[in-house]
């Protein structure tokens, strides 16, 4: 069975309502058959692209605090070390996982801890892949902590069509391993800082499904 994330109930059911009702009208007042069809078919496959990106299907992480799994289905597009800014003042490894339109857009905790930071931050939407969307489009930044990894920062990067992030974290919270951790409307990417040092098991260009594949471990 299909399951749709919460997120995008309203605009199901709108679009839901949309097609139906523009598919009778088509129907009703156009007496062009091709193009009756045409109208039908675009309404008709507009639902499914609504459908299909408000998926959430049922993942079960591994839940072992000495291993990460990838935060969000999509591409690995950056590995590489960097100065982080925000939280921790130094040098990290980053990987960067980029969503396309037809990867499910569930943003889940790459693993088990308390959160200790959640920010969000206002900007602009310049494409994923510029080098300053990272520091300058809208985001948030969220920071778990366990005792195998100590502080790993993850952060939702809205991009060119992304006009809305949902983040559930706040400090405090217990995150589970794989479980949701908030959702980027119409997808972008998202980067984890993480120790130096940490063992990947990813490369450059990996296709990574989110809450279940393991990309780094102790």
């Amino acid at each position: 069975m299909i399951r749709f994330h919460k997120e995008g109930y309203k605009i199901i059911v709108i679009t839901f309502i949309i097609t139906i009702v523009g598919v009778l009208l088509a129907d009703n007042l156009i007496d062009i058959t091709w193009l009756v069809k045409a109208i039908q078919v675009l309404l008709l496959a507009f639902l499914v692209i609504v459908l299909q990106f408000f998926r959430n299907p049922k993942r079960v992480a591994p839940l072992n605090d000495n291993v990460l799994v990838a935060p969000v289905d999509g591409k690995v597009v950056v590995i590489e070390e960097v100065e982080e800014p925000e939280y921790f003042k130094g040098k990290r490894l980053q990987v960067s996982i980029f969503m396309s339109p037809i990867n499910v857009h569930v943003t889940r905790y790459a693993m088990s801890g308390v959160v200790k930071y959640s920010k969000y931050h206002p900007g602009k939407y310049l494409v994923a892949w510029h080098p300053k969307a990272s520091t300058e489009n809208e985001r948030t930044t969220v920071v778990v902590n366990n005792t195998a990894f100590g502080d790993v920062l993850y952060r939702q990067i809205a991009g060119a069509l992304a006009k809305r992030i949902v983040n559930y974290a706040k400090v405090g919270d217990t995150a589970v391993q794989g479980a949701d951790a908030g959702f980027i409307k119409f997808g972008s990417r998202v980067d984890l800082f993480l120790p130096l040092g940490t063992k990947l098991n990813v490369s450059l260009n990996d296709k990574v499904k989110g809450g279940v594949q393991i990309i780094a471990e102790k």
